[in-house]
């Protein structure tokens, strides 16, 4: 994997534990909203490191999205200063993950996240009490584990080295809308209104930027010579 690897684990792994931690303190539609605006700052990360230019319309975007996230900052349901505070840690380290997996497209990034969950286990088993868990409680864990944070994950990191960052962000806003409506119908949490301000106000950020046409992407590898 080299460095570029290590460091998608490493990120991966910080947002894995932070989206924990965010759900339970806030509503799954606030963790949700903020990790919407991961492409946001995938993009203003990406024009700090790698020197991407960032278009005006991009740049309406990133203020857009910020108004979004301060609505939702304070408001109910909101998991005050630890919940804002970890939702934020998993925004900005899914967005420096997306952009090193950008970057380093000629390295799979799979190995990556297998390793980024195993430094999850290595720094939550201390804190672990296995013993208290019910049948049941297990059965949502394995779920959790191998659905949501294990195969969701690998198939995400497959799918950005094959498609450009816009058509990724379009295809995650899927489980910000679909995880709050899942949450309602499953356990009755109704999300706030101004976090549904907030949130609508994210996500049309995340398609300002999304839909601006942008020149085709090369299959080559990053590395890659051209012939």
């Amino acid at each position: 994997m080299g460095i570029a690897g290590l460091g998608v684990a490493v990120c991966t792994a910080i947002a894995s534990g932070s989206f924990i931690v965010a759900l339970n303190h806030a509503t799954v539609a606030n963790v949700l909203f903020m990790q919407a605006a991961s492409p946001i700052a995938a993009a203003l990360l990406a024009w700090i490191a790698l020197g991407e230019p960032i278009t005006a319309r991009a740049g309406v975007a990133m203020g857009v999205a910020l108004l979004g996230v301060g609505l939702m900052v304070g408001g109910p349901g909101s998991g005050g200063l630890l919940g804002v505070g970890a939702s934020f840690v998993m925004m900005v380290a899914f967005a420096v993950a997306i952009v090193i997996t950008r970057h380093r497209r000629d390295i799979s990034m799979v190995p990556a996240i297998c390793l980024s969950q195993l430094l999850v286990v290595l720094v939550a088993g201390p804190f672990s009490q296995p013993a208290t868990i019910g049948e049941r409680d297990l059965v949502f864990l394995v779920l959790l584990g191998v659905c949501q944070m294990g195969l969701g994950l690998v198939l995400f990191t497959m799918g950005t080295r094959l498609i450009v960052a816009s058509e990724v962000a379009l295809i995650t806003l899927l489980e910000v809308v679909l995880g709050p409506f899942w949450a309602w119908v499953a356990v009755g949490e109704t999300p706030a209104l101004m976090t549904v301000v907030g949130g609508v106000v994210v996500v049309a950020a995340v398609l300002l930027q999304t839909t601006e046409k942008t020149p085709a992407l090369s299959r080559r590898p990053a590395t890659a010579r051209p012939p």
